[in-house]
């Protein structure tokens, strides 16, 4: 095995980096051609199922676009039928759920989650990554409860979320409880991961951007301080994102997390003069991906310059790699990256 790329660890430290680390949310899988050649076969929850095929899936991007990270191939509702969610992914819908939560009882009926017993595939699969297959840090990672809870109350995706914030604030008991519940789930899986290797946590809470930043507080925050302070226990890197939720930029910030990211509609020179010092993650928007090349150079570099000048930066996407993206788009990404924020780090002296 050739010599472990710790950059990005560093960088999530505010350390000494050559380059701008990088890594692409939804690398894994979506519009690889050995990719699809599989999902033909086997659905996402299949390959989950399969250690050796979901690590082959997870791997891919690495060998792929050279990378400084591999992500976990898996859904954030992965971990929810350990403790009694009916959850099905539906190709072109996403999760959708039979018994969604309607009272506190259905929070009380719950049950805890069970790593070694409910989701061995998912240990087994950061095993065979990290003891046997890859040079970079693998990132483990679960969904927030806010954005778990989203789909537990409405049954699926949703574009307003009316259930889930009118249960919020219409049902605070069985809210919080709900809240508690899938805090300690979380706090049970992460810790599975990072004891079967992962390197470096994500929590995706990728629909909290619905909420206003006083129901943020009061609703939300609490439980995300408890989550966050329970996994630094852990000593790995924690990164928090969501989509559509540049507004409560600060109130992530203040939470005991390393890196911050970011989705395309707050520069990273913006989130600075709002006050946010820590490590950015982000954030091209992930539509540009099918610009001419010239387009996406251009807006690439701008990134690069202003994480740079911030201090620390992993680059990203401002949300997910979608089918319609070329891989080789995104391997000659990744090289600008890295070759850029080289030159730049040098000529600044850094």
């Amino acid at each position: 095995m050739t010599k472990f790329n710790d950059t990005l660890l560093r960088a999530t430290r505010g350390e000494k980096i050559e380059h701008t680390p990088v890594w692409y949310m939804r690398q894994a899988g979506r519009s690889q051609p050995e990719y699809l050649k599989i999902k033909e076969k086997y659905s996402l929850e299949e390959i989950t199922h399969q250690p050796e095929l979901c690590a082959y899936v997870t791997k891919l991007p690495v060998d792929q676009y050279n990378v400084d990270a591999a992500i976990l191939y898996k859904d954030i509702v992965t971990p929810l039928p350990g403790i009694g969610v009916d959850v099905k992914i539906k190709p072109g819908v996403g999760p959708v759920i039979s018994n969604p939560i309607r009272t506190v009882q259905d929070v009380y009926n719950l049950g805890d989650l069970s790593p070694e017993e409910d989701i061995p595939f998912v240990l087994e699969t950061i095993k065979i990554l990290t003891k046997e297959q890859l040079n970079v840090p693998l990132i483990g990672f679960a969904g927030a409860p806010f954005t778990l809870a989203s789909y537990m109350i409405e049954g699926g995706p949703s574009k307003s979320y009316n259930l889930t914030k009118s249960f919020m604030v219409s049902e605070p008991e069985a809210w919080f409880a709900l809240m508690d519940k899938l805090a300690d789930m979380t706090i049970t899986y992460i810790n599975a991961q990072v004891a079967a290797g992962a390197k470096a946590i994500q929590i995706f809470d990728s629909w909290v951007g619905a909420l206003n930043v006083s129901d943020y507080r009061i609703f939300i925050k609490p439980v995300m301080t408890r989550i966050f302070t329970e996994l630094r226990k852990l000593n790995v890197p924690l990164i928090t994102f969501g989509v559509g939720a540049s507004h409560l930029i600060n109130e992530w910030h203040d939470l005991p997390v390393d890196v911050v990211g970011l989705d395309w509609r707050l520069s990273i020179k913006e989130a600075g003069e709002r006050g946010v010092t820590k490590p950015l993650q982000g954030n091209l928007d992930p539509a540009l991906l099918l610009a001419d090349w010239s387009i996406i150079e251009e807006r690439a570099k701008v990134i690069i310059e202003q994480g740079v000048e911030h201090g620390s930066h992993i680059f990203n996407l401002g949300h997910g790699v979608f089918p319609d993206v070329k891989p080789a788009t995104l391997k000659k990404l990744t090289e600008l990256i890295h070759t850029y924020s080289a030159e730049l780090r040098k000529a600044k002296g850094y």
